[in-house]
């Protein structure tokens, strides 16, 4: 067994997971691409594909090559970069190898690729973001139209329109941001065929938390991460169940003061992220009602109920609050199957945030 603190991730569980949204999109009639910036492993990313998914999600030109050299042909770097020279030798790379959407959200960042890749520019699939209430990255969708016909202008494809509803991580925001999302990119989809756009338009979105409530009339496919893991907001958001959830932090107790209890992982580990609706800095699976009080960096400060205390040296499970991070945090995972473990794999692409 691997020295705590480590990541333990539930086969059967991942596996559940996969499946589930795989069928779910199937029966709904959209395409799914998931985000593979959740969990960065290549042995996931081929049980996603095996399930049936249209290709996958990166956030960051690092991502795109690690997978692409693992054999993923199909791959679209939800982003608005901003070419550099050196960045653009490596999508220049990337597009002998694969199948590259890109994303864009201004007419600067379209004329900016023109003038990084020349002639190769056309190679890209451009999608539009567009802001669906998240108000971040993205252009308002009644602009899409001026921003495709430029586009189009400088002899680029743009072939569709995505947004990422992430005002749908907040307590009782599930349908309305599925309902925000659904309008504005239909909005942005009418937007780019009263500019001559003929194609089938791709409309892209995707949270977890929003998926259950995607509007397929307008949605072609989704692009969820942390699905396949779930985590403690995802608990408290009520998009998933604890049986729903495949990764945990093992981690040691090595300190009990009245009903505070310390474990040995800490924010290197789980990651410091605590929005504003949770109630504690994650979660314990063989305690519910515990709460993680505070987060040093290798200190996790657990507050029990009253005569509910584990003992020194007990192995509890952590349910992070943003697996995402978590998992970036990590060299590696081990993989259990019904408590046993069955293999490690690499976080492939930690790291490769640029």
């Amino acid at each position: 067994m691997p020295e705590t603190p480590f990541i333990a991730i539930e086969l059967g569980t991942l596996q559940a997971n996969i499946s589930r949204a795989a069928e779910s999109a199937r029966a709904s009639g959209y395409a799914l691409r998931p985000h593979v910036k959740t969990h960065k492993i290549i042995e996931i990313a081929r049980m996603q594909e095996a399930a049936g998914v249209l290709g996958i999600s990166v956030a960051t030109l690092g991502e795109a090559e690690v997978f692409v050299a693992a054999g993923f042909t199909d791959v679209f770097i939800a982003y608005p970069l901003w070419l550099t020279e050196a960045k653009a030798q490596r999508l220049d790379a990337l597009l002998d190898q694969a199948t590259i959407r890109l994303g864009v959200d201004s007419a600067e960042a379209g004329t900016q690729l023109v003038k990084m890749l020349g002639g190769r520019a056309p190679l890209l699939e451009l999608l539009i973001e567009v802001d669906s209430g998240h108000h971040r990255s993205g252009i308002e969708p009644e602009k899409v139209g001026e921003l495709g016909a430029h586009l189009a202008s400088l002899g680029l494809e743009v072939s569709g329109v995505f947004t990422f509803p992430g005002h749908s991580y907040a307590p009782g925001a599930l349908s309305t941001a599925a309902e925000d999302e659904a309008k504005a990119l239909a909005t942005a989809r009418d937007q780019l065929m009263a500019v001559g756009q003929t194609d089938a338009i791709i409309c892209s979105g995707g949270s977890t938390p929003s998926l259950a409530s995607a509007n397929v009339q307008v949605i072609t496919e989704q692009r969820p991460g942390v699905y396949v893991f779930n985590d403690a907001q995802q608990l408290e958001l009520g998009s998933c169940d604890w049986v729903d959830v495949a990764l945990t932090v093992q981690a040691t107790v090595v300190s009990i003061r009245g009903n505070r209890v310390i474990v040995d992982a800490g924010s290197k580990t789980l990651g410091a992220d605590r929005a504003g609706y949770a109630s504690g800095y994650g979660r314990i699976l063989e305690f519910h009602d515990a709460r993680i009080v505070a987060l040093s960096e290798h200190h996790a400060t657990i507050e029990f109920p009253e005569g509910e205390l584990p003992n020194r040296g007990d192995v509890l499970s952590v349910i992070p609050n943003h697996v995402c991070n978590t998992v970036n945090l990590a060299d590696q995972v081990y993989v259990f199957d019904r408590g046993e473990l069955v293999d490690t794999w690499m976080v492939a692409a930690r790291g490769r945030n640029s």
